[in-house]
């Protein structure tokens, strides 16, 4: 019985192959207007509409997928450029940051070259921190008494006198800066003018004050003004700080509150709001 219907599907097969050769043959070898022919464009003027009809119908599904295929495609694609956008930053700001350290250090060697501070060794640290209110203006570095750094240690950047160490750690340490209330420092006009001391004008960081000048030596506008970086019994003048590092210029002198006293006015060389890197002059010199 199984063998039969094995026979007879074999038969079926042949016959089939059989009749589509035969088609196939007599398609290829009849006119246009044979009756193949005719069948052929009769089944596709009937599919053509329903072909069509299911396309429309299906557009929005195909529109829909494409949409999820090309949002998901875009969206790798914004990650991607936003990863590459936010490295060549880095790169940048590494950059402008070595760029910086080192016209930095190229201003504190022209700073440091005076003989007064040619004994002092240089610790260079990182601002990590900072307190600019009115009555407190320090700034927290990233090195300390491991890095051989000291209590009244002077603090500079390449454009001059940024203030000095009141308290460290191990690692890290305080710098009181020139526009601190608590800061002071002796000072003298140059070349070879009056002395006195420096210190912050209540309110205004651009802004420092020379007094306590005992003599009636005109000030010129203009003129620079550094550390006098000395000790004097007579007038009880005691310097925290080497000579010679610059701390501003002169720009406008006034009558002091006692009779002999002015006071001049002094634009510093630091911008005290825009420190980023400092060097510490440490070692006592010597």
């Amino acid at each position: 019985m199984y063998r039969k219907q094995v026979r007879r599907r074999r038969a079926i097969l042949v016959l089939l192959v059989v009749a589509c050769l035969v088609l196939i043959s007599s398609h290829f070898s009849e006119g246009e207007d044979g009756p193949l022919h005719l069948a052929q464009n009769g089944v596709g003027s009937v599919m053509a509409p329903l072909e069509e009809g299911a396309s429309r119908a299906l557009k929005p599904f195909r529109d829909l997928v494409n949409w999820f295929d090309e949002t998901f495609d875009a969206r790798g694609e914004n990650e991607q450029l936003k990863e590459e956008v936010a490295d060549l930053r880095q790169q940048l700001a590494d950059k402008d940051a070595q760029y910086e350290k080192g016209v930095e250090s190229g201003k504190v060697a022209e700073v440091t070259a005076e003989p007064e501070l040619a004994g002092f060794d240089q610790v260079g640290a990182t601002v990590i921190g900072r307190s600019l209110s009115t009555w407190n203006q320090t700034l927290a570095i990233d090195k300390g008494s491991s890095a051989g750094i000291s209590v009244d240690d002077a603090v500079i950047t390449g454009d001059g006198l940024v203030g000095r160490i009141t308290s460290l750690t191990g690692g890290s340490a305080r710098v009181a800066l020139l526009t601190d209330q608590e800061s002071a420092v002796t000072a003298r006009v140059l070349e070879g003018g009056p002395v006195g001391i420096v210190s912050a004008s209540v309110g205004d960081a651009d802004d420092l004050v020379l007094s306590l000048i005992q003599n009636d030596q005109e000030v010129e506008q203009g003129t620079m003004v550094v550390t006098a970086g000395f000790s004097d019994g007579d007038t009880g003048l005691q310097s925290r700080f080497p000579a010679a590092i610059p701390i501003g210029t002169a720009r406008e002198a006034t009558q002091g509150e006692q009779e002999l006293e002015q006071q001049v006015h002094i634009k510093p060389y630091v911008d005290f709001s825009l420190i980023d890197n400092v060097t510490v002059l440490t070692g006592g010199g010597g």
